[in-house]
């Protein structure tokens, strides 16, 4: 069940600064990292966070790493909750992220407006770069169901993370089409990529990501971080990054 803001957490104040652990989906980083920085100024808690993938975060719920907050989609927080590895099942919503098409800097912006336009761009690549995590996962599926998959393949490199597929599409050449978490494709326009949009609605996936509290997390610090992500401020700046309000 999703809830925000939760009544079990205590109110923020600025008593003894406490150091907070966080694993974190690397999708949510543009916003999560500005409102960790916020956090620290408004409270004076010390942040530790880790970015992970969905499937790294789901393997680290029966491990016995001490964390307190887990932020990722609800399918893997659901696992944590299986697992009698969160405090309470309750969540704080975080907001959606949808899937976007990026291109290096200076290249030209394949046409991606309607789903026959979107098909044949990748059809029409030299090669496809996008990660191993939620969204490459979607992506297979998506193929499969274009009837594109096996043309694709052969053309197809993957990489663990979002920061090794932006990379390489950075540092590409000729005719080639990265995807990925709008949130970070936006980010990375500063850094030679330039995000060409997200999927035509009709094939957009969009993955809702949240936080909850671990079961050894017993700081008030780490309650109050989490009453944070649902102040006015948190949501600006996940807005600003690109994640969504869910209910938009």
């Amino acid at each position: 069940m999703l809830l925000t803001p939760l009544a079990f957490l205590l109110p923020m104040s600025k008593a003894a600064a406490e150091e907070i652990t966080v694993l974190s989906a690397g999708a949510v980083e543009p916003g999560i990292a500005k409102v960790i920085d916020r956090f620290r100024r408004d409270t004076g808690h010390a942040v530790k966070i880790t970015f992970a993938t969905a499937p790294t975060i789901s393997k680290r719920a029966g491990s016995a790493d001490p964390v307190d907050i887990v932020i990722a989609p609800a399918a893997v927080l659901d696992e944590w909750v299986k697992a009698e590895q969160a405090a309470l099942a309750e969540r704080i919503i975080i907001g959606r992220i949808g899937v976007g098409v990026m291109v290096r800097a200076g290249a030209p912006l394949p046409n991606i407006g309607t789903v026959d336009e979107f098909k044949q761009s990748l059809l029409n690549a030299e090669s496809l770069v996008y990660n191993q995590a939620s969204t490459g996962i979607y992506l297979e599926e998506l193929f499969e169901k274009l009837g594109i998959a096996a043309q694709l393949r052969t053309k197809t490199t993957r990489y663990p993370n979002a920061a090794a597929v932006l990379h390489h599409v950075r540092n590409g050449h000729g005719n080639e089409i990265g995807l990925g978490a709008t949130t970070v494709i936006i980010e990375g326009e500063s850094m030679r990529l330039k995000f060409v949009g997200p999927l035509p609605e009709e094939i957009q996936n969009y993955t809702g990501y949240a936080a909850l509290l671990a079961a050894g997390a017993g700081s008030n610090a780490a309650r109050e971080f989490l009453r944070y992500l649902t102040t006015p401020a948190a949501k600006r700046i996940f807005a600003a990054a690109g994640i969504m309000d869910p209910g938009k």
